[in-house]
């Protein structure tokens, strides 16, 4: 069976007047915040006490976008007659976002959880040589990182919080028992 002539047409102009006649679902994007996912990805944060130099975010970052300097600096032995110890001190630690493609590998890889995503993403600026954030910068998006999600109610326990349990649940028995046998004797 061949096509109506003009059949095409009909069904675009269709389409367009049922669109015509749906109220609009633009967002007036700088007046009212979009409603974004939770743990959605936008900038990375820093948390500097967790961060020990350990380079491995630098090295895995495909776009080599981070940059970390650090020094040595010794420590004191703990207790008398110890040795001296040396560590690690963070001297720059900053992020490129002109080179950044947010694969969050970096996140991943940290030991120590220093870096996070923070769901902020309004840091644009007029230069791109001002997308490199310092490490001041990115301590400031910590305070923007949600806390992580609960965990769930019918999760089976860690196994580290179970043997902790089953530790201190020994020990708490233990002590129960000692009074009671110092008052048979």
């Amino acid at each position: 069976m061949a096509p109506i002539p003009g059949s095409g047409l009909a069904k675009g102009l269709a389409v367009t007047l049922r669109t015509m006649t749906r109220k609009s679902v633009t967002a007036q994007y700088p007046d009212t915040q979009p409603e974004l996912p939770p743990r959605s990805r936008g900038v990375i944060g820093l948390f500097e006490e967790n961060c020990t130099v350990c380079m491995l975010c630098a090295r895995e970052c495909p776009d080599w976008c981070i940059y970390i300097d650090s020094h040595k600096e010794t420590v004191p032995p703990a207790a008398p007659g110890g040795r001296e110890r040396s560590r690690n001190v963070l001297d720059r630690f900053a992020i490129d976002f002109a080179l950044c493609m947010y694969c969050g590998i970096c996140i991943e890889v940290c030991p120590f959880d220093a870096l996070f995503w923070s769901p902020e993403f309004e840091y644009a600026e007029t230069d791109i040589r001002d997308l490199t954030h310092e490490r001041d910068k990115l301590r400031e998006w910590m305070w923007t990182v949600p806390a992580p999600p609960a965990l769930d109610t019918g999760a089976e326990e860690p196994k580290e919080v179970a043997a902790a349990r089953k530790t201190a649940d020994k020990l708490a028995a233990a002590q129960a028992d000692e009074p009671g046998q110092e008052d048979r004797a």
